[in-house]
């Protein structure tokens, strides 16, 4: 599936800083819209239509901050929106539109991913999952040293079995953790890298990158999706790019994609055609620098849907001259 010029681009904010340890990311929906993301996808002929935030009332006010929050409140937030995203975002791809996420922290992909794989599921049409992020976020309750879920979506999506009860219900999905490849790490924790190696989970990292080159990396990612006919999620962390472009984000580690880097990688993702649903996370506009990660992520959003220096080929051109 590609974002055609006839299908609608749906966006759904999920205003959430819940899974994080770091107070901020809840306000990412509404700073990329101020930073321009609508009027970007409007320049490129695309139908837009904005479905506003999904968020969970505020709690009585506290002199805690968000990150002191009881673990069981800040998990019941995470939850609420995950089945509410799902929902939603199974309603916009049964629609025939093409649903771009905004938010949040990444505990959001709980639900976003799981909207495109019951989607999928009685199509039988193959989920596969490009993580970009600087980590793997396929922790569990057990082996997370933060306890933090925005570092959890990929474990539970995937199948693991720490998680208890409260994650399951009729939202849930789930993604074969063999279609997932994880886009740009440098960071990962000692049990959690055990668990991606056993369940065949794909990394490039940087140093891949840095060695193969990021044409080479996205590509094997496309030919894969490809190949099985599958619908691709792209799930977009702001971490993923190096914290000199990109300062707005509550995770940074030195090292990450390029400006440039980061552009190829959507414009060859737009150009593949099999690119079906978008997450864009952890956006942080409190530790942002004058909205300069903003601006950088709705111009890579731009990107993703086909905006380009020159535009479309306009065919041969002919030229006159003067006898």
């Amino acid at each position: 599936m590609s974002p055609a010029r006839t299908q609608r681009i749906d966006i759904l904010g999920i205003a959430t800083a819940s899974g994080a340890s770091v107070r901020g990311c809840g306000m990412g929906p509404e700073a990329l819209r101020v930073a321009g993301l609508l009027e970007a996808l409007v320049d490129l002929d695309l139908a837009i239509a904005d479905h506003g935030d999904l968020r969970r009332p505020h709690p009585d006010i506290s002199t805690n901050p968000a990150s002191a929050r009881l673990p069981d409140e800040r998990k019941a937030d995470v939850l609420d929106l995950a089945a509410r995203a799902s929902d939603a975002g199974l309603a916009i791809l049964e629609a025939g539109n093409f649903p771009v996420f905004l938010g949040g922290d990444h505990s959001i992909a709980m639900g976003t991913l799981s909207a495109v794989a019951r989607h999928c599921l009685p199509k039988r049409k193959p989920v596969h999952v490009i993580w970009i992020d600087a980590h793997a976020d396929y922790n569990t309750p057990e082996t997370s040293p933060s306890g933090n879920l925005h570092g959890m979506p990929l474990a539970l999506l995937c199948g693991e079995k720490e998680f208890d009860d409260s994650f399951r219900g009729e939202w849930l999905g789930r993604i074969d953790p063999r279609n997932v490849t994880i886009f740009g790490a440098r960071s990962i924790d000692r049990d959690e890298r055990r668990l991606v190696q056993a369940r065949g989970v794909e990394v490039v990292d940087m140093r891949k990158i840095d060695q193969i080159g990021v044409v080479a990396a996205i590509q094997r990612v496309i030919d894969k999706a490809k190949a099985q006919g599958a619908h691709l999620h792209v799930s977009f962390d702001v971490d993923s790019i190096d914290p000199a472009i990109a300062p707005g984000g509550g995770t940074l580690v030195p090292g990450g994609l390029t400006y440039r880097e980061a552009h190829l990688v959507m414009e060859m993702l737009h150009d593949s055609g099999v690119v079906g649903s978008l997450d864009v996370v952890e956006l942080n506009p409190f530790l942002d620098h004058g909205g300069k990660t903003a601006t950088v992520m709705v111009d890579l959003v731009a990107s993703l849907f086909g905006r380009s220096v020159i535009g479309e080929d306009p065919g041969p051109v002919e030229f006159v001259t003067e006898a």
